[in-house]
């Protein structure tokens, strides 16, 4: 297991906090649309990146948690006239990416974004992003994309994977699909969020049978799914972990549960994040763990302190797993 990070830099002074911080993985994108990267654009990051003492594994597909009114690629699920197109500019990129020896990339099948209520006062005066389903509006029109009930939106997804999955074999790059965050009640927007339950994350993980189709496991984003995270939520990366579908993880914590919660810094949630640290290492889990969400908080650099607290507790965790024999 690595600490990572995909928090985009701003300068080059970011690629070094990052450096000094401990952290030596990162997920990272060239400038520009996905769609348009060359294999030099991928290349010279990477070697960019090196120069820091940084390894480049990940990029974000044009495939992103935004509403679809913004996504670069958004005719893939709106089911929109150049679909073929854009997955078949998906698929290039995907081989641009084994050109330059980038091992994953992870995407969103989202439609609606993520939703969310005002945020919460949390630890300190911190404002934490919540989601509180009575204080939603329940009735929000549907989206650019219309009405899409649940067998549409697999047919949709199934149709991508079908083109997509056979190009990331060849190419052997890993795709890691990050869950719909939050759940939400079928029919919100729209649309029914089948990547919004457990038990549908189990279908798109067993839809087509390949090594390179997992998920970027957000933990908080799975708590949201959960009537009581803290007890639930180990059978969960347990059933995941033992069939080889965790391909990146996002380190988050929430209180609450299903409809209600607020995200929060790690050490502060519902969650038993050492002890989930440690069935990860157990699952014999050997990719990135990394910030996701982030409280805000005060001062001149809000985001990257907030992050920066968690690398390292990140850091301290992987630490006291090697010193307990986890981890070599």
């Amino acid at each position: 297991m690595k600490l990572g990070t995909q928090i985009p830099a701003r300068n080059d002074d970011d690629y070094r906090i990052m450096s000094q911080l401990g952290v030596r993985h990162v997920c990272a994108d060239p400038p520009g649309s996905p769609h348009d990267w060359t294999v030099d654009d991928i290349s010279r990051l990477r070697d960019k990146l090196a120069g820091f003492g940084l390894e480049m594994e990940m990029v974000q597909l044009p495939l992103s948690s935004r509403p679809i009114e913004q996504s670069q690629s958004p005719d893939i699920l709106s089911k929109g006239p150049n679909r073929d197109a854009q997955i078949a500019s998906v698929c290039r990129l995907i081989e641009r990416l084994s050109e330059a020896g980038i091992p994953a990339a992870k995407y969103n099948l989202n439609i609606i974004g993520i939703p969310r209520t005002p945020d919460e006062p949390g630890r300190g005066g911190s404002q934490n992003a919540a989601f509180r389903w009575e204080k939603a509006d329940q009735d929000a029109p549907p989206t650019a994309a219309g009405e899409i009930d649940e067998e549409e939106n697999w047919d949709r997804i199934a149709y991508f994977l079908d083109a997509v999955l056979p190009v990331a074999e060849s190419a052997n790059v890993r795709l890691a699909c990050h869950p719909h965050d939050p759940y939400t009640p079928p029919g919100y927007r729209g649309v029914t969020r089948v990547l919004g339950t457990v038990e549908g994350l189990k279908r798109f993980v067993t839809l087509r049978d390949s090594p390179m189709h997992g998920l970027n496991f957000c933990q908080g984003t799975v708590g949201e799914m959960l009537d009581d995270p803290a007890t639930e939520i180990f059978d969960v990366i347990r059933w995941f972990g033992e069939r080889d579908k965790l391909f990146n993880v996002h380190f988050r914590n929430i209180r609450g549960h299903k409809l209600s919660f607020m995200e929060t810094f790690p050490d502060e949630g519902d969650m038993d994040m050492w002890a989930s640290m440690k069935l990860y290492a157990e699952l014999g889990y050997s990719h990135m763990l990394m910030p996701d969400h982030v409280p805000t908080i005060s001062g001149e650099d809000p985001r990257n302190t907030a992050f920066a607290f968690v690398y390292g507790y990140i850091a301290a965790q992987l630490e006291a797993l090697r010193g307990e024999g986890f981890l070599a």
